[in-house]
């Protein structure tokens, strides 16, 4: 078990937030194996794949309609789709176990965009126009195995001079933003890992991480003032939502060596951790949660505003070990 603590107590502690992830559901618990433990290979993918029948995952599952959508009950089934879709990643559902290739081929199927405009009833892995959207699709098309190199081509070609994205170009922005930055940074890299990537897509991926360094991942680069206050809250889920836990995870998922301009955020990740060990969920975006978009029909994940966190908990922990 990774331990990476001086401290005897401190220790201690880091076993019992440890067991309190283990002592959660699938999804959680599998990603605690794999990142936190020194658990075998084969009992983490046993664990995985528990996602599908059991617990959070399960009941997303659940909640579709016989088309394999999901509904609000209000025009916008894509996003509420994209958004479960967007969950179940995280869950780490197994895109090759039957349960996801069935999923995802009924959306790629019946899922159309409803909003006005020339997209209007084109297929959602084709993509539409804002690049904050995009990305995510790009995130959900290439983890469940979805062709979606068209929106990817369209996003290289959408990179700003800074290094950024933004969704607010096509209305005069030359600037990049965070928001838009990061949806599109997670979506490159998980098009790379499963197409094994290119060298225009490794370049864009660089320089989007170096406007996020450049910044330190929370600030203004002309004057070195906070962005916004809400990059100091963690939230999950995060929808289009930039925070400096959800930048410091994606550097540690595309396995950029830490330097000093990620400092000030790993202190600020490192302040959150409450007596026992624990992070608590802050700022939760309503409108990105399922459970908060699907009427009539329960879905949650048992966290709360300001309570600890087994999600951001497990986040941390993990951007803690590559820090260290």
């Amino acid at each position: 078990m990774w331990l990476s603590l001086n401290a005897a107590l401190r220790g201690r502690k880091i076993v019992s937030v440890i067991d309190w992830l283990l002592d959660s559901d699938p999804a959680i618990r599998w990603q605690a194996m794999r990142d936190l433990t020194d658990a075998p290979a084969d009992q983490v993918a046993a664990e995985r794949a528990r996602v599908a029948t059991e617990g959070w995952g399960a009941r997303l599952l659940a909640l579709r309609r016989e088309d394999g959508l999901w509904d609000t009950g209000t025009p916008g089934t894509e996003e509420i789709t994209l958004l479960a879709l967007l969950m179940l990643r995280d869950m780490g559902l197994d895109p090759s176990s039957e349960v996801a290739r069935k999923a995802i081929g009924l959306v790629r199927d019946n899922a159309t965009w409803h909003a006005g405009g020339p997209w209007r009833g084109t297929p959602v892995f084709a993509g539409e126009v804002e690049p904050c959207i995009n990305g995510r699709v790009v995130t959900v098309g290439s983890y469940f195995g979805q062709d979606v190199t068209g929106i990817v081509e369209r996003l290289l070609g959408e990179q700003m001079a800074d290094g950024g994205w933004n969704c607010e170009q096509e209305n005069g922005s030359t600037r990049g933003s965070f928001h838009t930055t990061i949806d599109v940074l997670e979506g490159l890299l998980e098009h790379a890992r499963a197409t094994g990537g290119s060298a225009e897509v490794t370049a864009a991926l660089g320089r989007g991480q170096e406007y996020l360094l450049e910044r330190r991942m929370l600030r203004r680069l002309s004057s070195g003032e906070l962005i916004d206050p809400a990059f100091t809250r963690f939230s999950f889920p995060t929808g289009w939502h930039y925070d400096a836990l959800r930048g410091l995870d994606y550097l540690r998922a595309a396995s950029v060596t830490p330097d000093a301009r990620v400092a000030e955020a790993i202190d600020l990740v490192r302040s959150k951790r409450d007596a026992q060990g624990r992070w608590p969920l802050e700022n939760p975006h309503e409108s990105e949660m399922v459970n908060a978009r699907v009427r009539d029909l329960e879905f949650g994940m048992d966290e709360r505003e300001g309570q600890p966190s087994r999600w951001n908990t497990l986040r941390a922990l993990r951007v803690i070990r590559w820090a260290d």
